[in-house]
């Protein structure tokens, strides 16, 4: 099966606006074209691509682990990602944590089978789904093809 790896995202935590994809580097690529990623973007494409007439779709572990917290100027509070597909927030991946201060991290991770129909394409990401900027660090995605 395919499987790609998003080993982190840099060397030091990044800010990502309310709403905005956690933009992703230093990837393992899928030599199969299965799933598609440009480096230095927040946005993993996979394909429904089949090996036969009879299978209706491509099933894909989405896996993400990173961790997060209030940015600089952010208010104390509940903060959180989430895995979405197509730009919508998929509310069974919502990881959130609650700081009581400014730069404290937290540990969080989530995962989601994705079934994409055959001949399609889905675009995912893991997005910022607070009401403020937060900071991410170390956070890595794990896509495994798995029917």
């Amino acid at each position: 099966m395919a499987e790609y790896v998003e080993q982190g995202i840099g060397a030091t935590p990044q800010s990502v606006a309310a709403g905005g994809n956690v933009v992703l580097t230093d990837s393992v690529p899928c030599t199969k074209g299965l799933i598609i990623h440009r480096n230095d973007s927040g946005i993993l494409t996979l394909r429904g691509r089949v090996s036969n007439a009879c299978q209706q779709f491509a099933r894909y572990l989405v896996e993400y682990h990173g961790n997060i917290a209030v940015a600089e100027g952010g208010t104390p509070g509940e903060i959180s990602l989430a895995l979405a597909i197509s730009g919508e927030i998929v509310p069974a991946t919502l990881a959130r944590v609650t700081p009581a201060a400014v730069g404290d991290y937290f540990s969080v991770s989530s995962a989601r089978y994705v079934t994409v129909p055959a001949g399609c394409c889905y675009n995912i990401a893991i997005e910022n789904a607070s009401d403020q900027t937060i900071l991410v660090d170390n956070l890595n995605v794990i896509v495994t093809r798995v029917a």
